[in-house]
């Protein structure tokens, strides 16, 4: 199937597409700093850069697009019907970097959180809801777990 976007329409398009501080990600620092919680932005002696580093409890946190990253099973990872070639080797260099990402930061004894920007999104609609995730945060950063996803 073609694009329905001229080359330049689509390259527009994608020049807007943030790397960081993205809306989801900006909206969960947020409520990690209510709770008391303070961090550093995209830590650049860190691998993978998190988007929080909370140094205080040796944690990376990544807030990963469920388009960009492969979220499974969620309505956000469609695959795109033009240039699937592309895009399925585009998927294929994420998700090998996220594994290496992973792998370091373990092998560092980094813990290692990923909250996935479906979850954010239903935070960002729902108050009651955003507690609860906040909350299992909390849990992990007290926990001896070493990586967990929500």
């Amino acid at each position: 199937m073609a694009d329905i976007k001229s080359p330049e329409a689509r390259s527009l398009n994608m020049s807007k597409i943030r790397s960081k501080d993205t809306k989801p990600e900006k909206w969960l620092r947020k409520r990690l700093f209510e709770r008391g919680y303070r961090y550093r932005k995209n830590a650049n002696n860190i691998p993978g850069h998190p988007d929080a580093w909370l140094a205080k409890y040796n944690t990376a946190i990544f807030v990963h697009g469920c388009f960009w990253h492969r979220h499974c099973g969620c309505k956000y990872a469609y695959m795109p019907k033009s240039r699937v070639d592309f895009w399925q080797d585009k998927f294929q260099q994420n998700t090998e970097r996220d594994q290496k990402v992973r792998k370091e930061l373990l092998a560092r004894g980094t813990k290692m959180l990923i909250v996935w920007e479906c979850t954010v999104k239903k935070m960002m609609r729902q108050d009651e809801y955003s507690d609860e995730v906040i909350d299992k945060i909390e849990d992990f950063l007290r926990s001896g777990e070493k990586f967990r996803e929500i």
